[in-house]
C-alpha cells in the first residue's frame, strides 16, 4: 500500500499557521456539524503537490491486482506503499514492478515492514497505519472476508469483482456496505460503467433512443485462460493459484468473468432479472478443476424482456463479448472491440473507436483493452481516487452485490436445471466452503 507523501517542511513555518489552522478546523468543524456535510481526512489531502497522494495497498498481487493499483499510480494521485499475498514470489513480482513504476515517477522504493505474506497478510495489512485505501484482487471466495477486514480498519476500498461467491456472502457485502455508507469510498471493478463509449450509449438509451426495449442478446465468448502447472507445489497449494478453475473459489465463469456482461445488461436495463433458466456444462475443458466451460441462459427482467446470455471459456482463436438490445425505435450494440452505436430512429456511433483499434486480437485477462474499453480502467481508477480527495465517497457494494446474485440466479439454475426466481434464489442460506486450510497449503 502507499504512504502519503510529507508534511510542511519548516518548524517556524508551522508554528506561525498553527493559530490560523486551528480558526480554521473550528470553522470546518462548525460547518459540518450544522450541514451534514462529510469533509475528507486531512492526512489524505496533505504534503506538496508531488506528494499529496493517495496511500494505496494492494492485497492479491496477481495479474489483475497488478494492473488495478498501476491503473491508481497512473492517475497521478496514488502511490503503491504496501503489499500483502499468500505467497512470497507473487509478492516478489509485484515490488519489482511497483519499484520500478515508482522510481520512474520521483517516488521511493517500497518498504520491508509495509511487505506482508500468507494467510495473516490480509489483517496485518489492513491494521496499517501506512495506508489510505486498499484494493482487494483475491480469489473472490475470500473478497466478503477481507471486505470486512478493510473497512473496519477505516479504509477505503476498491474491491475487485465478483463481491461474493454465494447468496449469504453477498448480503453480507451489502451489510458492509451500510456501514461504509458516508465514510469511506467502496468501489467495485465493473470499469465499464466509467468507460465513456459505454457511459455515453447508456444516457442515449435512458434518454428513449431505443424506445421501449423488448428483448436483448449478450453474449461472453473467450478462449482458456492458460496457467502454470505448478509442478512442485502440492495439490491444495495448486488449487489455490490456479483459483478460477474451482467453482468456489471463483464463482464459476459466470460469476467471476461472465458478470461484467449481465453487469451491462442490469445498468441499461436499471434492474436486476426476475428469473432465469440455464444450461452449462464442462464440455471441452481440459481436466483442470470443476468450473464450467460455457452457458446458455435465458434471463427475464422486469415488464417481460427477456435477454438471451452466452459464453464460452475453452474456445481456441476466437473471442467476443457484446450485448445487443432492440427496443421499438433502434438498436444498440456495445462490444468490446468494433462498432459500437445506436442505429435506428435516433442514430449515433462512438465515432473515435476506428482510431484506437489497433487490431489486436488476444482477449486480456488483466484488463488491458485497446479500443472501446481502452479507457475503461483509467476513469474508473480516477474516479475512485477523486471521490477520495473530494470526500464525495462512492457506495457500489449494493450494485455490486445485485449483479452477483444476477449471475448466480444463472448459475443455479444450469447446476439444477430447473428454473429459479430472484425470490427464491434470495432465500439461499447455501455457504460455499472450499474447505482449504491457508495455514496448511503444504
Amino acid at each position: 500500500m502507499q504512504a502519503l507523501g510529507g508534511h510542511m517542511s519548516g518548524d517556524a513555518k508551522q508554528q506561525c499557521n498553527s493559530a490560523e489552522k486551528l480558526d480554521r478546523r473550528k470553522f470546518i468543524g462548525a460547518a459540518a456539524a450544522t450541514t451534514g456535510l462529510m469533509f475528507i481526512k486531512p492526512a489524505l489531502v496533505r504534503g506538496t503537490a508531488a506528494n499529496s497522494v493517495i496511500r494505496v495497498g494492494l492485497l492479491g498481487c496477481g495479474g489483475r491486482g497488478t494492473e488495478d493499483a498501476t491503473n491508481l499510480v497512473d492517475t497521478g494521485g496514488a502511490r503503491v506503499v504496501a503489499l500483502a499475498d499468500l505467497f512470497q514470489d507473487q509478492l516478489d513480482a509485484a515490488r519489482a514492478n511497483f519499484d520500478k513504476l515508482q522510481q520512474a515517477k520521483g517516488y521511493g522504493t517500497l518498504g520491508a515492514s509495509q511487505l506482508f505474506v500468507g494467510p495473516n497478510a490480509y489483517h496485518e495489512i489492513a491494521a496499517s497505519k501506512e495506508v489510505d485505501a486498499i484494493v482487494i484482487a483475491t480469489p473472490p471466495y475470500f473478497h466478503p472476508q477481507h471486505l470486512e477486514a478493510v473497512v473496519a480498519a477505516g479504509k477505503h476500498v476498491y474491491l475487485e469483482k465478483p463481491v461474493a461467491v454465494d447468496v449469504p456472502g453477498a448480503k453480507k457485502v451489502m451489510e458492509i456496505g451500510k456501514r461504509a455508507e458516508g465514510k469511506l469510498s467502496l468501489d467495485v471493478g465493473f470499469q465499464i460503467r466509467d468507460c465513456p463509449p459505454f457511459v455515453e450509449m447508456v444516457r442515449r438509451i435512458h434518454a428513449g433512443a431505443l424506445g421501449k426495449i423488448v428483448c436483448a442478446e449478450a453474449y461472453y465468448l473467450t478462449g482458456y485462460i492458460d496457467r502454470p502447472a505448478w509442478p512442485n507445489a502440492s495439490p491444495t497449494e495448486r488449487r489455490v493459484r490456479n483459483w478460477l478453475y474451482d467453482r468456489v473459489l471463483s464463482g464459476d465463469i459466470i460469476v467471476e468473468q461472465n458478470i461484467h456482461v449481465i453487469d451491462i445488461c442490469n445498468w441499461i436495463l436499471q434492474a436486476h432479472p426476475v428469473k432465469a433458466s440455464a444450461t452449462g456444462g464442462r464440455l471441452g475443458r481440459p481436466n483442470d478443476g470443476d468450473a464450467y466451460g460455457n452457458y446458455h441462459v435465458v434471463f427475464q427482467y422486469p415488464d417481460g424482456v427477456d435477454v438471451t446470455f452466452s459464453s464460452t471459456q475453452f474456445a481456441k482463436g476466437w473471442w467476443d463479448v457484446s450485448e445487443r438490445f432492440f427496443g421499438t425505435k433502434g438498436t444498440s450494440q456495445s462490444p468490446y472491440r468494433g462498432p459500437l452505436g445506436i442505429w435506428g430512429d435516433e442514430p449515433w456511433q462512438w465515432e473515435t473507436q476506428a482510431a484506437k483499434d489497433t487490431g489486436e486480437k488476444g482477449f486480456s485477462v488483466t484488463g488491458k483493452f485497446t479500443s472501446n474499453l481502452e479507457s475503461a480502467d483509467p476513469e474508473k481508477k480516477k474516479a475512485f481516487v477523486e471521490s477520495i480527495t473530494n470526500g464525495s465517497f462512492h457506495n457500489q457494494a449494493a450494485k455490486g452485490a445485485e449483479s452477483a446474485l444476477s449471475c448466480m440466479m444463472a448459475r443455479s439454475a444450469a447446476y439444477t436445471g430447473h428454473e429459479v426466481t430472484w425470490d427464491e434464489l434470495m432465500k439461499s442460506t447455501e455457504v460455499w466452503d472450499p474447505k482449504i486450510d491457508l495455514n496448511k497449503l503444504r
